[in-house]
């Protein structure tokens, strides 16, 4: 995926679980190799392939029908031993879209309750196409030609040619309306600012309508001692190689980061050097940019990890890497799904790399969120995905705590993409920007996910915070609220780890704002004490404050 910044058997407590080169002197600031045994961690694909072997009973439980199935896609235990897994559905071997569901289960494997995506059986009167695959790849791919030269909006490039499509796959469409048979077909392309397009269609498989287009590349609109143009004097854990170093950290799933010397495909050159020190800070130094991609995946990557256990992207101990200097003036970057990669465009005359350590974690984080709520990326569901990467990237850039990158509330301010100074994004008054929702309307899901975003980010910023002004950090925020009453916050940390759970216990592929603040609730009453637990309340007491009630 690539996005916009503008992400029968039992499960027994036994599935959990309960030499890197530090370069540098004096003022770096140090991102140590992660704790081993000191944090406990899950086995994912143990736990997974345990979940799939009970998928049989727990559909039979749910009521299903004969010809559905499920897939186990994660898996959580909890310490208490309570189980979360989450499926896909299939109908007749068939995937269905927006047929998500948790299963949630006590310590004895009993079930008690369940969130899905899609409620009751499913079933179709057939499962035969009316038009061929051919047909429905041309139908897709004149769809996604009609747009050549057409902005999505103002601040979207236009896709500017089309390339491949490929080979549609029926798939069962549910995500709304009247579940349909239908083809999900990938038509690739370029768009005019250089951003590579990848368009994921669903087409109804007997009339050819499209029912959903997905833009699979997730953009930014616009750690070895090493000095980086964003984040300064930083920490880096390499690699030794022959007489060299390579920008590749043994420690974290062997993340590393090449330059692609400005051209737009493949995995790029990895970076090298002889005394391990990487960069000026300096554009004219093309290491530059690669400390701060590179210190930006470490950094990510001990986030997630110290924060809530979870062992990179995917959580499986696998390093995604990061590639630099990608195409010529390209004013944006974006993380890939299908390349498991970070991309980072040099701006504006090549001079203004977009490597700052909050676009490292949002955009990273679109990874994470595929990996398990899979938010849809449209609707209310899509700005509550484009939320979490700003409230992930937040997270971050607090975590890491650089001096020369001080933290805040304000999402890519470091990039300047507009020259004045100004950030992309505001969490403590969204609708500064002069297009983000501070409160849920009815209308917020017709809003760009960008800016229909605006209403968590802003719940994250009051259950942090708190409303009212205030300076933080240096930074001077005033934060309003619904219905004029003054709320309090409950901290940072809590804020994350009530989000983190809902986001990976309780969200699916069809979550809107109402069912957010459920979800929240939940997480917020198995965190901190249950229903009457201040944490609890307060989370309730926000989402009122943000309209959400």
């Amino acid at each position: 995926m690539k996005r916009k910044l503008r992400v029968g058997a039992v499960l027994s407590a036994s599935a959990i679980l309960a030499g890197a080169i530090q370069v540098g002197t004096g003022t770096a600031q140090a991102l140590s190799a992660p704790a081993g045994d000191a944090v406990a961690t899950q086995q994912p694909a143990e736990l997974i392939a345990l979940a799939d072997t009970q998928a049989s009973a727990a559909a039979k439980a749910l009521g299903l029908g004969s010809q559905e199935k499920l897939v186990a896609k994660d898996a959580v235990v909890d310490a208490d031993g309570t189980r979360h897994l989450r499926y896909e559905r299939t109908l007749g071997g068939l995937p269905v879209i927006g047929g998500d569901l948790v299963v949630h289960q006590d310590a004895k494997g009993n079930i008690t309750s369940v969130d899905r995506a899609l409620d009751g059986k499913l079933a179709l009167a057939s499962l035969t196409p009316k038009l061929s695959a051919g047909q429905s790849a041309a139908k897709a791919t004149g769809a996604v030609k009609a747009t050549v030269g057409i902005a999505e909006d103002e601040d979207s490039a236009a896709l500017k040619e089309i390339g491949s499509t490929g080979s549609p796959a029926l798939v069962v469409w549910a995500t709304s309306g009247t579940p349909r048979l239908a083809y999900r077909t990938t038509v690739e392309g370029v768009r005019t600012d250089g951003t590579p397009s990848r368009q994921q269609l669903v087409t109804d498989a007997t009339t050819g309508e499209v029912l959903s287009t997905h833009e699979e590349i997730q953009t930014a609109g616009a750690a070895g001692t090493g000095r980086g143009i964003s984040d300064g004097t930083v920490r880096l854990t390499t690699t030794p190689y022959k007489t060299w170093f390579q920008l590749k950290d043994p420690t974290r799933g062997n993340q590393y980061t090449t330059t692609l010397k400005n051209g737009t495909s493949g995995k790029g050159t990895l970076f090298i050097d002889t005394d391990n020190r990487w960069g000026t800070g300096q554009v004219s130094n093309s290491q530059s940019a690669a400390v701060d991609a590179q210190y930006g995946a470490a950094a990510t990557w001990d986030f997630y990890k110290k924060t809530f256990g979870r062992s990179g992207i995917r959580n499986d101990g696998v390093g995604a890497f990061s590639r630099v200097h990608y195409g010529q003036n390209y004013i944006n970057a974006f993380w890939d799904d299908s390349c498991f990669c970070m991309t980072y465009g040099d701006g504006a005359g090549n001079t203004h790399p977009l490597t700052a350590l909050d676009v490292a974690g949002h955009e990273m984080t679109h990874g994470v969120t595929s990996h398990t709520a899979g938010l849809n990326y449209s609707g209310e569901s899509g700005g509550l995905n484009e939320a979490t990467s700003d409230i992930m990237g937040t997270g971050v850039e607090w975590f890491a705590n650089l001096p020369a990158n001080p933290p805040n509330y304000l999402i890519g301010e470091k990039i300047n993409i507009f020259g004045n100074g100004a950030p992309l994004r505001y969490l403590d008054k969204p609708s500064k920007d002069g297009r983000s929702a501070d409160y849920w309307s009815p209308s917020v899901g017709n809003l760009d996910v960008h800016y229909s975003s605006g209403v968590a980010n802003h719940f994250f910023y009051l259950l942090s915070e708190g409303s009212g002004a205030k300076t933080i950090n240096g930074v001077s925020y005033n934060s309003p609220t619904y219905n004029g009453a003054a709320v309090a916050g409950i901290g940072r940390d809590k804020a994350l780890k009530i989000w983190y759970r809902a986001l990976t216990t309780y969200f699916t592929s069809t979550t809107d704002y109402k069912a957010a603040r459920v979800a929240t609730l939940k997480a917020a009453a198995d965190l901190y004490g249950g229903t009457g637990s201040t944490e609890y309340k307060q989370v309730a007491a926000v989402w009122t404050a943000v309209n959400v009630g």
